[in-house]
């Protein structure tokens, strides 16, 4: 595994029966990064994420996650590995009868149960905050949020034990698009703040031209391709032509375009 590798895939076979989702998988996602995850519908970018975390029980392949096999080990061995990681599944996957605070405090109960109850209320109270949530969300249930604030507490949830590695299932899914380029930002700034590398699953391309380092395309049962957007855009494949170069992937382009040209403007004024 190369030093500045987080997680490292090879070979990766997927099937359910006769249907092969994934053949010879080939992927490193690099210390430090948020990569981007795209593919067409069918192609399994949720069964790599669940490949990688140990839902999907892949029939062939290896896969290794901070240095260490993630296939085959001691469910012991496995929980020391899973609490450097935090997981947003897609739509939150919230527990409904659980409060926002109580749903934080989940993850820190399964792997350390003895912490006592005020400190519990201390941490959640802090992840919250963290993600952009208002203090008086803790004691409210998913029912009662908004589809962005939900997000935003899955997301509390999968930081509530300070992981190196984040996975992000779709987060902009369902969102307005101010509400969409919000996440983006904070996505990025816990990444800068607090040194997370972003396993980042998306069809929003405004999400991977605004905050993504490189993005991976699964395509052919495999990863086709892993770059920056530029590099992706020079190659010649029919699926990443149509995706980045179709009509929404220069409405994207012109989107950060005038983020960009607006940037000076703002710094000026804020000034």
């Amino acid at each position: 595994m190369a030093d500045d590798s987080i997680i490292s895939i090879k070979g990766l076979r997927n099937a359910f029966g006769e249907s092969v989702i994934h053949d010879g998988l080939d992927l490193e996602v690099r210390r430090g990064e948020i990569l981007g995850v795209v593919g067409g519908s069918g192609t399994g970018k949720s069964v790599l994420m669940r490949s990688i975390i140990g839902l999907q029980t892949p029939a062939a392949g290896e896969i290794t996650v901070f240095d260490e096999p993630t296939i085959g080990r001691e469910e012991t061995e496995a929980v020391e590995i899973r609490k450097r990681w935090g997981v947003l599944f897609q739509g939150g996957a919230l527990f409904s009868t659980l409060t926002v605070a109580e749903n934080v405090q989940v993850p820190i109960r399964e792997f350390y149960p003895k912490i006592d109850q005020v400190l519990l209320d201390q941490i959640a109270s802090y992840k919250i905050v963290m993600t952009g949530l208002p203090v008086d969300a803790g004691p409210k249930f998913p029912s009662e949020l908004s589809g962005g604030m939900k997000k935003r507490a899955g997301l509390a949830r999968a930081l509530a034990l300070d992981p190196e590695l984040l996975f992000l299932d779709e987060p902009t899914a369902g969102l307005d698009p101010i509400g969409a380029a919000a996440f983006d930002t904070l996505t990025k700034s816990l990444q800068d703040t607090l040194g997370l590398t972003v396993f980042l699953i998306t069809h929003d391309l405004d999400t991977l031209y605004a905050i993504c380092d490189r993005v991976a395309v699964l395509a052919d049962k495999k990863v086709i391709a892993v770059g920056t957007i530029d590099e992706l855009l020079a190659l010649d494949h029919p699926w990443i032509e149509e995706y980045f170069k179709g009509p929404r992937g220069r409405a994207a382009v012109a989107s950060q375009d005038r983020a960009r040209a607006s940037a000076p403007a703002q710094i000026e004024a804020e000034g």
